[in-house]
């Protein structure tokens, strides 16, 4: 039996979308009370054409193993992180401005049918981790708030979808700590049925009278809390920026990546996997 391996492409410039709407206010407190919002419009991305066609051109160059195929899944634009919902049906990618995009594939042969935007009447700010519970509830890390969408995959054919705070704007880090460098937060469910997300921090080496306030809250580590938003704590800190955790399935051990100071090269120094 042949194995796949399906990939999300980025998409910086090139293809245009079927429609696109004006900047709408933040209706998280319609949304939490299900109350309609007026947003009625949808932006679409084209999944054939020539930028479609150039992909696949590159992946024909790509060699892989015997029983390995690659292919083109989607055009996703930015595409950062991925969490595909229990029903195997919809994909939904975060990326570091302020979309999320749901990809959808009904017949299931492995290549989308249709990439739209998620709940596009709410406000999102570097939405980049999403991530689903064991009981399908998606969570959604945004550089400075946790959302939970409980019923994301059957409310997505909607631009109203029900959504509320886990971690409020402005507290999931310290507002005067926000910066554009290193807030695109990763989030997973461990087997203990926690949240945890990863606060990337946004220097080379944090100046010594950070340090205090950024091992207190968690900046340049990782927190993790009830899937509620209780009883957050600091789980692990002296990591730079983290953008990339998952846990081993049969002892639990939680796996990540640290990416490494910038500005001295590709190689130097390395970056890490930890555990």
């Amino acid at each position: 039996m042949k194995r796949s391996i399906v990939i999300a492409a980025s998409l910086m410039t090139g293809v245009s979308v079927a429609s696109a709407q004006a900047p709408v206010p933040d209706n998280l407190e319609k949304l939490s009370n299900f109350q309609p919002t007026g947003v009625t419009e949808f932006t679409y991305i084209e999944q054939k054409g020539e930028y479609a066609d150039g992909i696949k051109k590159t992946l024909e160059r790509i060699s892989l193993p015997d029983g390995f195929k690659i292919g083109l899944y989607a055009i996703v634009p930015d595409a950062r992180h991925m969490a595909v919902g229990p029903q195997g049906i919809v994909t939904f990618v975060g990326t570091r401005k302020d979309k999320v995009w749901a990809v959808t594939d009904r017949n299931k042969d492995r290549v989308a049918d249709e990439v739209k935007d998620f709940a596009p009447s709410l406000k999102f700010a570097i939405p980049n981790g999403p991530c689903f519970s064991k009981d399908g509830f998606l969570y959604i890390a945004e550089q400075n708030r946790l959302l939970v969408y409980p019923a994301a995959e059957f409310f997505y054919e909607s631009p109203d979808v029900a959504a509320f705070n886990v971690i409020k704007q402005g507290d999931l880090i310290p507002q005067s700590e926000e910066s554009y460098n290193h807030t695109a937060r990763v989030c997973k469910i461990g087997p203990d049925g926690k949240i945890y997300i990863s606060l990337g921090q946004p220097f080379n080496v944090p100046p010594p009278e950070k340090l205090d306030l950024y091992n207190e809250t968690g900046i340049g580590g990782m927190i993790r809390l009830n899937t509620d938003g209780t009883n957050r704590e600091v789980y692990t800190y002296g990591i730079r920026n983290s953008v990339g955790h998952d846990f081993h399935p049969e002892t639990g051990e939680l796996w990540f990546t640290d990416n490494q100071v910038d500005g001295m090269g590709d190689d130097i120094p390395p970056g890490e996997i930890n555990r």
